[in-house]
């Protein structure tokens, strides 16, 4: 044992082995061995792929040997199981390889799949994508994200079991696209009407969650900071009705805190961007700067994203969810009261109280949004309320800790509002249909470590911790289930189990469990927890450690890596105290919203409504909480954050353990986003964190590679000489593998695989390879030594032939010399004299020329001179004139304003004296005596006064400060500080009043000086201030015209986006205008196709009705009835009444009457239909006008629009107002011919009266259909006319409002240009508004108006089915019976429709009134007809029995016995009526039960000729026209059509019944065109085909029905080889190997592929052959056209290649070189078999073209621009995407052909795209 071993070793680790190096940068580097390694060896010579030596050093301890790389043939698996070396670095390659090289972003790992985020929109997820992964085996396609689904899908319907999709991976690792990507493959899979919608509805929920659940990070400009489980609902039809969300992990405390470059939840910063916004102006947003709640991470704007447009997105999802604006507008609220809230400012007391500043203007911001009283929230902000057993206390408490309750407060209300919204989006989602089953989607983020981790780290990872012993345990049971399935001899394998971490966590004294214990302590810190963990678990769990230099910290050993946790804040977020005052006081706001946001709270306490992250997740029905105890809710309302974490971990984990998992692990290949880079660092980080490396390694720990008996044969059978072949492969196997590997615990054998340790497939590899290598170069050597020798010989011969004729030139050339040098001189004479003369001549020229120019030139810059010097004259004349009149002017007014100046200076002295004369003493003492006390008083309002200015002063500083913020407000305080202005103005004025008073007092003269000094000196100040407010005001006047700039910009922008939006919605508005319109189409088809089956179905009653007929003796008479009644249901009315006809002419006379009047009925129910249509026309296009007539009002000033449309429209409506009339008049002219007949031949059929009613009938049903196409005309008319109207109003008024904006200056103008805007806006609103509730009622409309068609059409069917079985007498009175029932119906709902209008109502009334008596009145006479037709049916009844009994008395009985019946001889003249075929009315439909129904196509095709059905039914037509008989070749054409499709209906699967009708409906259909009036057929008649021709009818109608019905069944022959030939093309032409030996198989992972070895039960190429000679036989034996032949073998190559180019461009095993060589053999068998048929011409050929091209590629060198330009021209078929997947597919051929490089995909790939473009 121990030497086989030592050989393996040395086997593997010979010289040139590859093997893989730690490297700091690349993490694993590639190398190979330069000498092979020896037991004992400490160092390994190596080279690595630059070519550098390097010697590496094993590990003296371990002696480890470094990880070996697999074979080339494993590069780029699709399944990393599947390959031979299994560890990080073999990982790690495939998926760089298979990500950059290949560009292919999906992998498998077992039952994993990993996603790289390509960070690039990939076109890989179309319709066409889904079609192709539906109903495949996970292993057959691809790696991708809807196999995961498909198999999901798969499971949940063929299990009965519930599936899981836990898709996780970091932030920005694209787990949301995948959820996306997956809930839209099973909208499209599951095959329902209504499941799109759900998706809709499911992806609108994206924007609102993104937005109240996404913030930015450091990693991640859109990090979704909680996670989701969205169960998919399905019905028992596995089609989707509904969805239910539920949340997790909301990461609370970033609405209070946010890290550097860091942002809050993005619905802030788009409530922030949105302030300017009308209806955002009460809640007073400003800049995000502005807050505290989002400024703190110092980024509050994120490139490329714009906020505000991001906000109109989330109101629209909120709209499509149904929730309401008000219900909006209340979350905007909530949402801005928290950004107030965070404004809040505290200032200390003492160092245990503080207090809020008088009049806080955020807090009263906040209590205005919030509807609360502003003195409680002050107050329970800085206190709180203490009870003991006795006595409730009232506790002031600290800055610190009021900042703590008011950031507790505004996160639990984001919670709560967060879980509301959530809330309603599954209110939205959810269906009324009890669901059979569902599959989740689990979007959670995986694991997580930062350089600072905290409580929110902790929970994560506890999380991940979880769900990765899940995952572990899973992929262990499938590892054991494989074997045992296998009955393979198996081991425990030891796998990491990760329950000692999770105990170490949740545990008793676990660290949750410590940590609520100190909650619970009075005095609990971080620091004591953080004491109790290094006592409790320090030394003595493996997996707890403590950091070296912090007391204050944690480290935990997680499955992933080492994490350290800082202890900080641990025990606040885990009790996430909220004080329950502060909830009391919000939850008597008196805004409904926010009660109802805390109601539910009480009652039942979500197990994650307090989570670190704040997640709330609803309530499933599955897993009901069990009833609450009383007492219990305080308690519930004390649970610790980890404690309800824990709890809702725990449900999580149960759902998916109810459920069957499906993994998808997401990966971020580098940190910057850039397309298709990857970070080998970062990618190895996430893998060993996601548990794809553990999923590695327990694959790796047993049998990871697995081979079929089959597989190994094919592969190997190079290594096996032909002795060694046996019978059984399996036996052959076994001896093989014996001899080549000696170890028997290297391989396992069993029932249907081998099972390889790892490794040992690299080693059978190995082998196969040198092997092959030989045998390459002895083949190599040979064919290049006669390569060699050919081209000596070649280049031999063409070297004799170049001599030869190179003499020969030297020769010709040398004679040529020596005439050309002779003629060279001659020419040269010649030329040198005439350039000569020609240059004298020149010059000559140019001197005159030249003297003429100067001459002319001096003479006018002479007359200039004096023309300038005569205008200069005048100017200094006119100059001087004015300067001196300046001059005196300004003279004249310096001496007037010198005068004024002194009598100025003179006015001033003369006051001034008048002054002192009034200040003197004496004059004071004279007027004032003894006022001491007025003094006092006067003083003291002086005081007073001086306190009232200082108030205003600090007013007046008050409202400076607030300006900044509020505009508005700003000029009330204006328009308050001029009236203060003016009252100190008055003040002033009373101060002079009160100074003149003192000085006149006598005893204090001193006194009231000094009193006087000291008001002059405050009015200086009052003085001084006033110039200051005055300066103030004018920077104020400066802000307001910034500001005033600011709108105009403002209003401009918004101009441009209003405009913008008008056109979006208009695009919008008309794409769903047309959506409707196809929508409407497909609905009209629909109705066609049930027409269809109505008209089958009819044909079916018929027969069973004929059936139950049992005849009279002596009578072959059959019911006509039948027909009759059904004729509004048949292909057409005018066929079947052609076809009755002949069958009532034998009808009894006592029957013919009913049956006359039920026609009439019919009839006139088909008049009043026309009427109710032309009524239901008349009404729309009355409301189109009333429409139209608005908008041309409102646009006064515009020429009209569509005028000539709209008098189309009115020319269309008189049009039918005029045929209706003409409707009634054809009616009246029946009803005369009724009631003036009194003979019953009258009513007999073949009677003009009998004929008038066929004739109006007949038209009544072609104008039907001509007022269908009229209505469809008329409808989308209108709608055009609707979508021209709308833009034009938009774009005149866009760019009306810019001009005027553009001319506005003042800024009362734009303030009123401002308000005018708003206006505008609303009415834009407003009148989108009312176009879309239009446009919505016109829908309604239209759905209601089909569901009654429908109805109405259901009805029709079963009263049809009613009247069958009633005698002729029951059906008149079944018929007025049914049309009472729908004239009340009617009633009724034209009741409904008109309960609003009563006008409307009234003349809808009025005209009822009108039909009940004309309906009346048509009854009346009705019936008096019948009452006589009765009576003379009476008559001759008795008169023929008088006559029959005459002749018998008259007749003895002996005449009646001897005397023969003869037959009476009709004379007619003898004619040769050849190729006519002569039959009787009665015996139609025998012909067609035996030409049609009953005729076996291939008796037809061995025995007789083909076409004979065509042939004899040509005969009979011909026999027909011949008669001038037209209801009987109208009767015999519609049976005949109508039994093709009977039999192409009951046997439309099998090809020779398609085929054989093929071929005899063509035939049919070239003799009718032949015969009867075809130009193009007539023309190449003979005159003896001439002369049978028909001569009486023109069958164009019927040609055209046969021609489509041709086409139908062309069109179903095409689905029924696609259906025969789909299962043969992939196998026969890609999987199985024609050429035996080119190619084998490649090993396989978890994930198998269908085998490529043609078993028993597969399809080969001579499948295919086969069945295509079994299509083409069969045609040519059915006589069919030639070119239909040809077209039909061109469309099954067309299947052929579109198909096999589709499987060959979502298989990556398919795309080599061997298979590219398998694909051009069989398409040369294909191309054999055309040639073979003589069908080259059919152009089958050039439909494989793209398959040829493609094969050709996959051969075809890639290394130089030649080889791109080479392919260029090649791949002229295929398109640029198609072309460079196939490139990137391409494996090379074996292991000797070359690998194409990077650089050919980057430089000259551009060029082939660009010539492949144009």
């Amino acid at each position: 044992m121990l030497l086989v071993c030592v050989c393996a070793v040395r086997v593997e680790w010979a010289a040139y082995a590859r093997v893989w190096i730690p490297d700091p940068e690349e993490v694993w580097k590639s190398a190979e061995l330069l000498k092979d390694y020896k037991p004992g060896d400490k160092v390994l010579q190596l080279r690595l792929e630059e070519g550098k030596d390097l010697e590496y050093c094993l590990d003296p301890k371990t002696k480890e040997l470094p990880p070996l790389r697999n074979p080339d043939i494993l590069v780029g698996e699709n399944d990393l199981t599947a390959l031979s070396y299994l560890h990080e670095p073999a990982v790690l390659h495939n998926l760089k390889v298979r990500f950059i090289d290949s560009k292919l972003i999906y992998t498998y790992c077992g039952i994993v799949l990993v996603a790289i985020n390509p960070y690039e929109q990939l076109p890989i997820y179309g319709e066409d994508i889904i079609n192709a992964y539906s109903g495949q085996n996970m292993g057959d396609m691809d790696p991708h994200i809807f196999a995961v689904a498909e198999e999901a899908y798969k499971q949940m319907a063929r299990d009965e079991r519930n599936q899981s999709i836990i898709v996780s991976g970091e932030s920005g690792a694209g787990k949301t696209v995948s959820a996306k990507y997956a809930m839209r493959y099973f909208a499209t899979v599951s095959g329902s009407a209504s499941e799109a919608n759900v998706e809709e509805k499911v992806l609108a929920s994206n924007p609102i969650m993104e937005s109240i659940g996404n913030a930015k990070t450091t990693r991640n400009d859109n990090s979704s900071r909680f996670g989701k489980y969205i169960e998919i609902g399905f019905d028992k039809r596995y089609r989707i009705i509904g969805a239910n969300m539920r949340t997790y992990l909301l990461e609370k405390s970033r609405v209070v805190f946010q890290a550097e470059e860091e942002r809050n939840y993005h619905i802030f910063y788009q409530l922030c961007a949105s302030a300017a916004l009308p209806e955002f102006k009460t809640l007073r947003l400003g800049n995000a700067n502005y807050f505290h709640y989002t400024k703190q991470g110092g980024s509050p704007v994120i490139d490329g994203v714009d906020d505000a447009k991001e906000m109109v997105n989330t109101r629209q999802a909120c709209t499509l969810l149904g929730i309401s604006d008000s219900y909006q507008m209340g979350i905007f609220r909530i949402l801005a009261g928290i950004l107030h809230l965070g404004n809040v400012e505290f200032a200390s007391r003492d160092s245990d109280s503080c207090a809020i500043p008088p009049k806080n203007d955020p807090l009263t911001i906040f209590c205005d949004l919030m509807g609360v009283e502003y003195e409680e929230m002050a107050h329970w902000l800085c206190h709180r309320k203490l009870a003991t057993a006795t006595e409730t206390y009232i506790k002031p408490i600290s800055k610190l800790h009021a900042i703590n309750a008011r950031d507790a407060l505004a996160k639990h209300i984001y919670a709560n509002l967060f879980n509301w919204i959530v809330d309603h989006v599954n209110k939205a989602l959810h269906s009324t249909v009890k669901q059979h089953s569902f599959i989740g989607v689990l979007d959670i983020y995986g694991f997580e470590t930062f350089e600072i981790n905290s409580f929110e780290q902790f929970c994560i990872n506890y999380a991940n911790e979880k769900l990765q012993q899940q995952f572990n345990m899973h992929v262990f049971k499938l590892e054991q289930e494989e074997y045992m399935k296998e009955q393979i001899p198996w081991t425990l394998i030891d796998f990491y189990d990760n329950q000692p971490c999770i105990n170490l966590i949740e545990a008793k004294m676990g660290i949750l469990d410590l940590l609520d214990e100190e909650c619970k302590m009075p005095k609990g810190s971080d620091d004591t927890w953080a004491q109790k963990l290094y006592n409790t678990h320090l030394n003595k769990c493996a997996l707890f450690e403590k950091p070296r230099l912090s007391n204050k910290a944690f480290i935990i050993k997680h499955f992933a890596d080492k994490v350290e946790y800082q202890c900080e804040g641990f025990l606040e977020k885990n009790k996430d105290t909220v004080y329950e005052e502060q909830i009391k006081v919000l939850k008597s706001s008196k805004f409904k919203l926010l009660p109802e946001l805390f109601q539910d709270e009480e009652k039942v306490l979500s197990p994650t409504s307090a989570t670190p992250s704040g997640r709330v997740p609803l309530s499933r029905t599955a897993v009901k909480p069990a009833k609450a105890r009383p007492g219990q809710t305080s308690k519930e309302h004390k649970k610790t954050v980890g404690h309800q974490f824990r709890n809702s971990l725990h449900l999580l984990m149960e759902t998916l353990n109810a459920t069957t998992p499906h993994y998808v692990r997401c990966i971020k290949p580098n940190d910057f986003k850039f397309p298709f880079t990857f970070d080998e660092k970062r990618a190895v980080q996430q893998l060993r964190a996601c548990g794809v490396l553990e999923t590695i390694r327990i694959s790796a720990a047993g049998f990871p590679s697995r081979w079929t008996y089959q597989e190994f044969f094919s592969r190997y059978r190079v290594l096996m000489k032909q002795r060694d072949v046996l019978g059984d492969r399996k036996q052959t196997c076994k001896n093989v593998l014996e001899k080549l590997i000696l170890d028997k615990d290297k391989y396992q054998f069993g029932k249907t695989k081998i099972f390889f340790r790892a490794g040992q497939v690299a080693y059978l590899e190995k082998i196969r390879a040198d092997k092959l290598r030989a045998a390459c170069i002895r083949i190599q050597k040979t064919i290049r030594g006669w390569l060699m020798r050919k081209k000596y010989v070649r280049m031999r011969k063409a070297a004799i032939t170049i001599q030869r004729y190179v003499r020969g030139y030297q020769a010709r050339c040398y004679a040529t010399f020596l005439r050309r040098t002779r003629a060279a001189i001659t020419i040269q004479k010649f030329q040198r004299m005439y350039v000569v003369r020609k240059r004298y001549q020149c010059m000559r020229d140019a001197t005159i020329a030249l003297q003429a120019l100067l001459r002319g030139y001096m003479a006018r810059n002479k007359y200039q001179m004096m023309l300038r010097e005569h205008k200069s004259i005048i100017i200094q004349k006119h100059v001087r004139g004015w300067l001196a009149r300046v001059h005196y002017r300004r003279t004249l007014k310096a001496i007037v304003y010198l005068q004024c100046c002194y009598r100025r200076m003179m006015a001033k002295r003369e006051l001034k004296k008048l002054k002192i004369e009034a200040r003197s003493v004496e004059r004071y003492k004279k007027l004032h005596i003894g006022l001491e006390n007025k003094i006092m008083q006067l003083q003291r309002k002086i005081d007073e006064q001086n306190k009232e200015y200082k108030s205003l002063l600090e007013k007046l500083n008050s409202l400076e400060i607030t300006y900044s913020t509020e505009t508005e407000r700003l000029r009330s305080d204006v328009e308050r500080l001029r009236m203060s202005e003016e009252e100190a103005k008055n003040a002033t004025n009373r101060v002079l009043s009160l100074q003149e008073e003192i000085a006149k007092l006598r005893k204090e003269l001193h006194q009231t000086q000094s009193e006087k000094k000291t008001i002059e000196e405050w009015a200086d100040k009052y003085k001084h201030e006033t110039e200051q407010l005055v300066s103030e005001l004018k920077d104020q006047n400066t802000l307001l015209k910034t500001e005033k700039e600011e709108l105009n910009r403002r209003i401009h922008d918004q101009a441009k986006e209003i405009t913008e939006a008008m056109e979006k919605k208009l695009v919008e508005e008309t794409k769903q205008l047309e959506l409707d319109l196809n929508d409407e189409r497909l609905r009209y088809q629909n109705l066609l196709n049930e027409f269809s089956r109505l008209e089958e179905r009819y044909d079916d009653l018929k027969d069973e009705m004929n059936l139950m007929s049992i005849p009279k003796p002596g009578h072959k008479r059959t019911d006509s009835t039948h027909s009759s009644n059904e004729s509004e249901y048949t292909f057409s009315s005018e066929i079947t009444e052609a076809e009755d006809l002949p069958l009532r002419m034998e009808e009894p006379s006592e029957k013919k009457a009913p049956l006359d009047m039920s026609l009439f009925l019919k009839l006139q129910k088909r008049v009043t239909e026309l009427e109710q249509e032309k009524q239901s026309l008349q009404d729309e296009l009355d409301r189109k006008e009333e429409q139209a007539l608005r908008a041309k009002a409102k646009e006064e000033e515009r020429p009209p629009i569509r005028g000539a449309e709209l008098e189309y429209e009115s020319l269309k409506r008189q049009e039918l107002e005029s045929e209706n009339k003409k409707l009634k008049n054809e009616l009246n002219e029946l009803q005369k011919a009724l009631t003036e007949t009194r003979s019953p031949e009258v009513t007999a059929p073949g009677a003009p009266a009998y004929r008038v009613l066929l004739d109006q009938l007949t038209s009544v049903s072609e104008e039907l259909e001509v007022r269908k196409e009229e209505v469809l005309i008329l409808r989308s008319q209108l709608v055009s006319q609707k979508e021209a109207i709308q833009p034009k109003n938009t774009m005149t008024d866009s760019t009306i409002l810019l001009e005027d904006v553009q001319k506005m200056k003042d800024k009362g103008e734009i303030a009123q240009a401002y308000i005018g805007l708003k206006e505008t806006n609303r009415l834009l609103e407003s009148q989108l508004q009312s176009q879309k509730k239009s446009h919505e009622n016109e829908l309604e409309s239209l759905r209601g108006e089909i569901q009654s068609l429908k109805e109405e059409n259901n009805r029709q069917q079963q009263l049809l089915a009613q009247n069958l079985q009633l005698p002729p007498e029951a059906r008149i009175e079944a018929s007025l019976q049914h049309e009472i029932t729908r004239l009340t119906n009617e009633n009724l709902f034209y009741e409904e429709l008109y309960a609003d209008d009563p006008k409307k109502y009234q003349s809808y009334r009025i005209s009822l009134y009108k039909r009940m008596i004309d309906l009346m009145e048509q009854l009346e006479k009705q019936d008096k007809t019948v009452r006589k037709l009765k009576k003379q049916l009476k008559v001759f009844a008795k008169k023929i029995g008088e006559l029959e009994v005459g002749q018998m008395e008259n007749i003895s009985p002996g005449q009646i016995i001897d005397e023969p019946i003869r037959p009476v001889n009709i004379p007619r003249k003898e004619k040769d009526f050849q190729g006519m075929l002569e039959y009787k009315k009665e015996d139609e439909q025998k012909l067609v039960k035996n030409l049609i129904l009953e005729l076996k196509p291939r008796g037809v095709a061995v025995n007789l000729i083909p076409g004979l059905p065509a042939y004899i039914l040509f005969m009979c037509v011909r026999h027909a026209d011949y008669l001038n008989d037209d209801q009987k070749v109208r009767s015999l054409l519609t049976s005949t059509i109508n039994g093709i499709k009977k039999v192409l209906k009951k046997r439309g699967d099998d090809f020779e019944t398609v085929s054989f009708w093929l071929s005899n409906t063509c035939r049919f259909l070239h003799c009718l065109k032949q015969y009867s009036g075809e130009e193009g057929f007539m023309k190449h008649n003979t005159p003896r085909q001439n002369e049978h021709c028909l001569t009486n009818f023109d069958l164009a109608e019927y040609r055209q029905v046969l021609s489509d019905l041709a086409i139908q069944i062309y069109q179903q022959l095409v689905r029924v080889l696609e259906n025969i030939l789909q299962p043969m093309i992939v196998s026969g032409m890609l999987e199985h190997e024609t050429i035996q030996g080119v190619s084998g198989v490649k090993p396989t992972g978890l994930r198998k592929r269908t085998s490529s070895i043609a078993d028993e039960g597969t399809y080969t190429l001579d499948s295919i052959i086969r069945q295509l000679n079994s299509f083409h036989s069969v045609m040519c034996q059915h006589g069919m056209d030639p070119e239909l032949i040809k077209q039909v073998v061109k469309q099954m190559f067309y299947i052929i290649g579109a198909v096999t180019l589709n499987n060959l461009l979502l298989r990556k095993d398919m795309c080599s070189w061997s298979k590219g060589m398998q694909i051009r053999y069989n398409v040369s068998q294909l191309e054999e078999w055309l040639r073979d048929k003589n069908l080259m011409n059919s152009g089958a050929k050039e439909t494989l073209e793209p398959l040829i091209q493609a094969a050709q590629l996959l051969q075809v060198k890639k290394k130089t621009d030649e080889d791109a330009e080479a392919i260029c021209s090649m791949c002229n078929a295929l398109t640029t995407a198609q072309v460079t997947k196939l490139s990137l597919l391409g494996l090379p051929a074996l292991q000797f052909s070359h690998k194409f490089s990077l650089w050919f995909l980057i430089i000259p790939f551009r060029r082939m795209e660009h010539l492949l473009v144009c």
